[in-house]
């Protein structure tokens, strides 16, 4: 398998492909689950900044948000569990993605069984945030790469509505670049975050970013499984990149998962 530049896997392709079955088949065999062990911390902050800024629906800002797995945990009440199995079972290979996009419009029209919010995308994969977006997980997408370049206009007045950014796993490739024109973009409105880094990435850049923006960040206790290693290989690349970070990976990555560590940043009074 080919791996990139920080020793992982590289799964590249089942972000591009026109519908989530490559995405989910492939993950279920490496027990992904941190968007279900996210969707808690989340919804946690969604309420808290809900009552705290007097924002009944708030817009919520999924940085990396491929297929909207965080949307339709968040909003529709449905487990990883119940999505591997909607698209990975032996049902979703026989079906057409026409025939799956209105399986999920059913879900999506049922409207949240929790409490509400928005969600806009965030993607460089126009396939993924096309089914989202055509499957009613989310209401609005931003397909760019903001590590290389700054949003247009329309892209801009999308970010501007943001009141919380969260992500499960992108930060790391993605960095402090996007995480600043996302500040930048919202102005004055400084958007809470929530963000999972797997602990191979430091934070530090980013803490300092938002720092300088005007964000007090605190690391959240404990620690989330991301998936297990693919390979071998993947794990002694992972070991070595820990130990040149200083990070001791004993009873956690040695035992074969990545394991992640959630910052949440809010602006300073």
């Amino acid at each position: 398998m080919r791996v990139d530049t920080s020793g992982k896997i590289s799964l590249d392709h089942i972000y591009t492909q026109p519908d989530p079955r490559a995405y989910f088949t492939t993950l279920r065999d490496l027990d992904y689950h941190i968007p279900q062990l996210a969707r808690p911390h989340f919804a946690e902050l969604i309420d808290e900044y809900r009552r705290a800024r007097n924002v009944a629906v708030p817009t919520v800002l999924d940085i990396g948000c491929s297929y909207g797995i965080n949307a339709a945990l968040l909003k529709y009440g449905i487990t990883m569990g119940e999505l591997y199995e909607r698209y990975s079972g032996a049902d979703a290979h026989r079906r057409t993605r026409d025939a799956l996009l209105a399986r999920d419009r059913e879900l999506s029209r049922r409207g949240p069984r929790t409490a509400p919010a928005r969600f806009i995308g965030l993607d460089a994969s126009g396939s993924a945030l096309s089914y989202a977006l055509d499957a009613g997980f989310l209401d609005g997408a931003v397909h760019a790469d903001l590590e290389n370049d700054d949003p247009t206009g329309p892209q801009r007045d999308l970010l501007a509505e943001t009141d919380l950014v969260v992500s499960t796993g992108c930060l790391g490739y993605v960095t402090e670049r996007t995480i600043a024109r996302v500040v930048d973009a919202c102005g004055g409105r400084r958007p809470w975050m929530a963000h999972f880094i797997l602990r191979m990435f430091p934070f530090a850049p980013i803490a300092e970013t938002l720092a300088a923006a005007g964000y007090e960040t605190v690391r959240r206790e404990g620690l989330f499984r991301q998936r297990r290693f693919a390979t071998p290989q993947e794990r002694e690349n992972v070991l070595l990149r820990l130990a040149d970070a200083g990070v001791d990976p004993q009873g956690l990555e040695t035992e074969g998962w990545y394991y992640a560590e959630l910052h949440v940043s809010r602006p300073r009074p």
